[in-house]
């Protein structure tokens, strides 16, 4: 080196340069070709560049290059319009142009290739086509490629390359079954390379169909033993989802390198396998391969996944004593790992400690401070990297969004949004998109609107992101236009469109706009995916399709756990609950392991079917399956055996839970409430009250109907009082609720401030205010409602119409029933059930027109049922005829055969008209089948304790006061005018005792009590479990006038409101 450095000196100082350009080749040849740097611009340093020849310009412009230096190269091959650049030169620049993703220089290089005419060159158009691809403008490589008067395997790999790595890949696809094609006639041999593009097209559309038949042209041409292809065939099988022929392929291969390794590891990942990996990680090591840094970034993800804290410490010890700690994709990935491992003091550690950071590590730890909804810290973070001149990139921005979504301030996302605005980053889809999600999420919905119409290029995710936002708040109306819009403005709906706008049908039993989409399914080919088909079957079943659900559930080529949850779900909800259990079974039978939401819907159908014998054997088999540990398969269990009837087991399985939440105590409470142990439910309600889990508004729900059910009203006024203090009154189902409570505690006023007060009312708050009116007898307030309900614009249901009907059987109210009636079907399509039938035969026989009721039974288009031949039997009681009253009867018992009741109205019947020697048939026929007379049951509730009397009660611990009050009552009867109906009571009987019996009934015993134990002017309020006796009924109206009290009573049907010795019902009832 000594010698040659003496003659470059020897050289200079002899002022030979200028005279003689070779002199400087011999310098070229000295720094170029000798040990110092073998492609160093230094060496022109000191030469003018009107001293360099043709050749020492190229090798300059290289050198430069070599420095990354490209301006200055750029510069130097403008400044010399008459050298003529080599095409090696040429490929120099083009290469730092990718490597710096500088697209405006290399399209500065195209023009001067242009000028020299050299385009046609191969070397260099491949070199073009490249720098086009990788700073992804594909458009001008493929024009590059395109004009091409012949091409080599080079440019054709570069071409497909370009589409493989940044899309579209189905022209990577075309491209090179183009080439397939062509390869004989134009001379031009697939190499490994081309294959293995190919296949990675084919992994980005996890095209696995495509990848297959790739495949077999490899193996055909030998290439299968290829490391390089048999990577590529690891990774496209592993990105597809077949992840077990992935595993296949790498176990043959013959040779692996590091990238094999990685392929098969970070398939496993992928496919939700990252023990796999892991064990994959441990396996390469052993077979002695040294991680590199993309297999260490594989193996954090993987444990991440696992967040296997322990894990991730052992490979950060590797990684220390390995070396990768400086690098900076591991130590990104190591934040990641440990922020997944909940070790957020670590990864901010790992973070601070890294001698350097790009954006990515500044992305990873805001996402991961987000992620954890630590909004302020991650705020902070973003804040802080503009501070140290990192500026954050599109990934940065969507990292941060989940923070927008947590925090609670407003001003933290318009700041953010701003931000977006100013930088540029409202022209990336991508975050437009996020952003509109995150609006929507914060329930500013007109605010992402805003934002999808003001962005300049939507792709179908931008359509899709607006419409599931629609759909999730429920607004159908906006979310169907926004789909018809998107064929008007040419944007395809997908797949995850039609999935995003068929719950919201299901949810709004819309089936007209469900078939809408499933027509578009049809016509679009997405019949055969399987998520479309699984939200098909679920629309169908929940708008009451469920045949039609089935029919495309057994049409389905390829079926997934949702399929069959979808399906068991849709008929464990409807009246074909059996059907679930026999699809379940069948499930089995082809072993398709059902999960924890199978056993729900299963549970459901056993609930509605409520046959105990069927919910044990369910219940045995979630034992095996381990599901009953499971807190939500507990509670369905819970309501499961509530509904069977097995309430005992519900309150065992509820005291085995070792861990309750609001849904296990609701489940109690409802299960109490819907088998009329309405006690028990209030009781199971004040102690979760007592205990740290906190009612919610299903709690208010469940528990209502149990004071409504007592007529308990103070407790019911307590609970109003809670909701009231929880924040709970102003969920609708809650107000309704607190109607039907009101309205069956007596307090029909309470019911209608509750109704009036309302923001927001549904279909079901109209319903309850109507039959609230029903039941207290003021039919024309319910007609009136009625209308108004109309005016407001809701739809009147089949459930409207019962309340309506049943106002106006209390009412005496015919005319307007039977014109209700009749607008049912003529107005409204809604065609009469059973029960409507039976409110009009119940409305015609309490008018007394009972040939009219029988005749209007004989020309029903339905079957009648037990509850139309009931209101008929209640009928000919009311008109006291007996021979219409026998073939009613003999009608009830062949549909229900332990019908007490019907006997039991048969017996009055003959006792009305003296025929005693029936009567005793009636009740010998009662004996002979075991059946048994509910007992009349009256209660009263005074200080939040409800009190119970029977008939004859002589169990209370004031009976004796009770009965004193009662002979002082009876004498004041008497003397007001008041004569005991004694039809109903046995002929056998003498005439004192009869009075006695009808002294002792059940709702006389609970008005007694009353008197003696509230103040003076106090409503005494009593509920009746059985129909109001003639007897009680009259005897009530006296007791009202002399002791100058209002007296409320609901019987069985309805509420007698006695005052001053009148009752509301007008003694029609």
């Amino acid at each position: 080196m000594q010698v040659y450095r003496t003659i470059w000196r020897f050289i200079r100082s002899s002022n030979f340069l200028p005279a003689s350009p070779s002199s400087f080749h011999f310098k070229l040849n000295l720094n170029l070709n000798k040990n110092q740097n073998l492609r160093s611009s230094s060496a022109f340093s000191s030469v003018p560049s009107t001293a360099l020849n043709g050749y020492m310009v190229n090798v300059k412009i290289k050198a430069l290059c070599s420095d990354g230096r490209l301006k200055e190269a750029l510069n130097l091959m403008r400044l010399q319009p008459n050298i003529l650049v080599e095409c090696s030169t040429y490929a120099c620049i083009l290469q730092l142009c990718v490597n710096t993703e500088s697209l405006a220089e290399g399209m500065q290089v195209h023009a001067h290739i242009r000028g020299n005419e050299v385009e046609q060159n191969l070397f260099i158009a491949t070199h073009l086509v490249s720098m086009y691809a990788k700073c992804g403008r594909l458009e001008n490589a493929r024009f590059v490629f395109d004009k091409m008067q012949k091409r080599n395997i080079f440019i054709w790999n570069s071409m497909i390359r370009g589409y493989a790595w940044n899309g579209p890949f189905e022209e990577a696809l075309t491209l090179f079954h183009r080439l397939l094609q062509q390869e004989a006639g134009i001379g031009i041999q697939t190499d490994n390379i081309t294959f293995s593009l190919a296949l990675k097209a084919c992994a980005a559309l996890s095209a696995l169909q495509q990848g297959k038949e790739i495949h077999c042209h490899i193996v055909r041409r030998g290439l299968e033993i290829d490391v390089v292809v048999g990577t590529a065939l690891v990774d496209m099988y592993a990105k597809c989802e077949s992840i077990d022929n992935a595993r296949h392929l790498f176990d043959k291969m013959l040779e692996r390198n590091i990238v094999s390794w990685g392929a098969i590891m970070g398939g496993y990942v992928q496919n939700g396998l990252p023990g796999e990996a892991l064990s994959l990680f441990h396996q390469m090591q052993l077979a002695g391969l040294q991680p590199n840094s993309i297999a260490m970034v594989t193996v954090l993800s993987a444990i991440a996944d696992l967040a296997a804290l322990q894990q991730g410490e052992r490979i950060h010890a590797y990684i220390i004593t390995s070396g990768f700690e400086s690098d900076l994709a591991v130590g990104n990935a190591l934040i990641d790992m440990y922020f997944n491992c909940e070790s957020l003091d670590i990864a901010l550690r790992v973070f601070q400690k890294m001698p350097k950071r790009n954006v990515v590590s500044w992305t990873a730890v805001i996402s991961g401070y987000a992620k954890h909804g630590l909004v302020d810290e991650a705020l902070t973070l973003f804040h802080q990297m503009q501070l140290v001149g990192v500026k954050p990139n599109s990934i940065t921005m969507l990292s941060i969004f989940p923070a927008l979504t947590h925090s609670p301030s407003r001003l933290h996302c318009q700041r953010i949004h701003s931000y977006i605005v100013k930088s540029g980053f409202e022209s990336y889809k991508s975050v437009s998109n996020t952003l509109i999600d995150v609006y929507a999420k914060r329930g500013s919905l007109h605010i992402a609107r805003q934002v999808f119409d003001q962005m300049l290029k939507r792709d179908v995710v931008s359509w899709n992101a607006m419409l599931a936002n629609y759909a999730h708040n429920g607004d159908l109306e906006e979310a169907m236009y926004l789909f018809k819009l998107m064929h008007l403005v040419n944007v395809k709906p997908n797949s995850v469109t039609v999935r995003s706008v068929l719950p919201i049908c299901a949810l709004s039993s819309a089936l007209q706009h469900g078939k809408l989409l499933h027509g578009y399914v049809i016509r679009s080919g997405y019949e055969s995916d399987v998520s479309v088909g699984n939200a098909l079957i679920d629309m169908y079943a929940k708008c009451g399709s469920i045949d039609v659900a089935g029919k495309l559930f057994h049409k389905m080529s390829k079926r997934d756990i949702v399929s069959w949850n979808s399906m068991i779900a849709g008929y464990a909800h409807s009246v074909n609950a059996l059907e679930a259990l026999t699809l379940f079974l069948q499930m089995q039978r082809i072993d398709v392991k059902p999960d924890s939401v199978t056993i729900l819907s299963v549970v459901h159908a056993c609930a509605n079917l409520a046959v105990l014998q069927q919910a044990m054997e369910i219940h045995a088999f979630i034992i095996t399956t381990g599901c009953e540990l499971d807190v939500n398969v507990s509670n369905a269990l819970i309501n499961m055996y509530a509904k069977c009837g097995s309430i005992e087991t519900a309150h065992q399985l509820f005291g085995k839970l070792s861990k309750r939440d609001v849904v296990s105590w609701n489940s109690l409470i409802a299960s109490y409430t819907q088998n009329g142990l309405a006690r028990d439910a209030i009781t199971v309600f004040h102690q979760m009250q007592l205990g740290d889990t906190k009612p919610d508004s299903v709690t208010m729900v469940s528990v209502l109907p149990a004071c409504a059910n007592l007529a308990a009203l103070q407790q019911g006024k307590c609970i109003h009082a809670f909701i009231f203090r929880s924040g709970h009154e102003s969920h609708v189902s809650v107000q309704n609720a607190l109607i039907d409570m009101y309205s069956k505690c007596g307090t029909i006023e309470a019911a209608c401030n509750v109704f009036d007060k309302m923001s927001e009312r549904d279909v079901v708050s109209w319903n309850t205010m109507i039959a609230g009116y029903g039941i207290h007898g003021q039919g024309k307030e319910a007609l009136a409602l009625f209308s108004e309900m109309q005016q407001a614009g809701l739809k009147p249901t089949h459930i409207t119409f019962i309340a309506v009907l049943s106002a106006c059987s209390h009412a005496g109210l015919v005319n307007k029933g039977l014109h209700y009636f009749n607008c049912m079907s003529d107005d409204h399509c809604i065609a009469p059930m059973q029960e409507h039938y039976a409110c009009i035969v119940d409305l015609l026989g309490r008018a007394g027109h009972l040939d009219e009721a029988y005749n209007f039974v004989k020309k029903m288009p339905l079957k009648p049922s037990a509850s139309v031949w009931g209101a008929l039997l209640l009928a000919c009681r009311i008109c006291c005829n007996a021979e219409l009253g026998e073939y009613v009867l003999e009608h009830i018992l062949k549909l229900e055969p332990e019908n007490t009741g019907a006997f039991i109205q048969l017996s009055d019947i003959y006792a009305s008209t003296g025929r005693w020697y029936d009567v005793a048939k009636v009740r010998t026929k009662l004996n002979d089948r075991l059946l048994r007379k509910s007992p009349g049951c009256s209660w009263i509730e005074i200080k939040d304790e409800v009190h119970v009397f029977l008939a004859g009660d002589k169990l209370h611990p004031q009976f004796k006061k009770i009965y004193a009050m009662l002979e002082n009552l009876s004498g004041q009867l008497k003397e007001a005018g008041y004569m005991p109906n004694k039809n109903f009571v046995p002929h056998d009987v003498e005439e004192e005792e009869k009075e006695s019996i009808l002294s002792c009934h059940s709702e006389k015993l609970a008005i007694a009590f009353g008197l003696m134990n509230t103040c003076c002017g106090v409503p005494i309020r009593i509920t009746k479990n059985l129909r109001a006796c003639s007897d009680c009924h009259s005897a009530t109206k006296f007791i009202s006038k002399i002791v100058e009290r209002e007296i409320i009573v609901r019987d069985a049907s309805r509420f007698h409101n006695f005052r001053n010795g009148l009752c509301s019902c007008g003694d029609y009832w």
